[in-house]
């Protein structure tokens, strides 16, 4: 445990972070975060280690000790980029697998390896394989959001960011589309590509409802609501922007909207909030428990320890790896 001298000293050192996250952390909780913050960012160095986080992670962890941020397509370019012998995946499990991917001869380490993910898990690589017999020819894109095995069996990945240009570069008059049943929807909106879906679902987005989006413009009436294609059809017929965590970043960085309620995990608004002190988030919050599963406290554990390690079997890793760098080459 740490003497108060070491707890004030750990204080004054990360007070310019602070400064950065007092919008969205109150002052009684950063005594809690400090401590770690600082002992992180100084095993980061010994370690040669970067941190790479999603926009999902807590502001602590996102503005904090994260190197590299943002949405799953970011992640997987910046990892390619990095030097540094350890990445720790401040995020879900494929995430990890595919800085993994990307860095086979480096250690990548998952904080707690129980942070899976529910659209990952609704699609296996036996059901590609039974597509695949089922529609003879036609080519696969697997979202990125998916384990390295069911990309193994795919043709090429894509993000919700690129999913339209890489369907669309594929030159086919129709497509395996994986395995988001609302994404696949939104895709097949934006091209004349016959998008065949599968019914898998992320369990944030899907909870959300155009019924309580058109109760939040009633009450604000110059709200303006932007949401993730994840989300279900009604609840993007009511959105006024639907893109990408990044894209949606982007788009309040840009307009700078009054209000803005972004349809998406919750930690996504106190992140862009941080930086944006002209606008007013208004947050319902649907928090992913996956992505929660990830704290200052197990990244420095995992740090300290190189542990849990992401392996991926050399047999699954090489096509995998070919569908990811497909995706990367087509950019988006």
């Amino acid at each position: 445990m740490l003497s108060n001298q070491e707890i004030t000293a750990d204080l004054a050192r990360v007070a310019p972070l602070y400064e950065r996250v007092k919008s969205v952390i109150p002052e009684i909780e950063w005594p809690v975060h400090a401590g770690y913050i600082a002992a992180i960012n100084d095993l980061k160095k010994e370690r040669n280690a970067v941190i790479l986080a999603h926009n999902y992670q807590t502001p602590e962890i996102f503005h904090c000790v994260a190197d590299i941020t943002g949405d799953s397509l970011a992640l997987a370019r910046k990892a390619v980029e990095t030097d540094a012998g350890v990445i720790v995946l401040a995020g879900v499990h494929f995430m990890a697998e595919t800085a993994k991917l990307l860095n086979p001869d480096k250690i990548v380490l998952i904080p707690d390896e129980r942070a899976g993910c529910s659209l990952a898990e609704s699609i296996t690589a036996d059901d590609i394989r039974m597509l695949r017999d089922k529609h003879p020819g036609v080519p696969v894109v697997t979202y990125v959001n998916t384990s390295a095995a069911v990309k193994a069996e795919s043709d090429v990945c894509c993000t919700s960011g690129n999913a339209v240009a890489v369907v669309e570069s594929l030159g086919s008059d129709e497509v395996i589309f994986l395995p988001d049943e609302y994404l696949a929807s939104y895709v097949a909106q934006q091209t004349d590509v016959k998008i065949i879906r599968w019914q898998g679902h992320c369990e944030v987005h899907e909870r959300f409802t155009a019924q309580e989006l058109e109760q939040y413009r009633a009450d604000f009436d110059d709200l303006t609501i932007i949401a993730h294609p994840e989300c279900p059809p009604d609840v993007l017929g009511v959105a006024d922007f639907v893109g990408s965590t990044a894209q949606m970043q982007a788009y309040v960085y840009d307009e700078r909207p009054t209000r803005v309620l972004m349809v998406t995990e919750c930690s996504m608004s106190d992140n862009v909030a941080a930086d944006i002190g002209d606008v007013e988030f208004i947050r319902p919050c649907n928090l992913c428990p996956h992505m929660k599963r990830i704290t200052l406290a197990n990244i420095y554990e995992s740090l300290e320890t190189l542990q849990p390690r992401i392996e991926i079997d050399p047999s699954v890793a090489a096509n995998a790896r070919r569908a990811v760098e497909r995706m990367l080459a087509i950019g988006g």
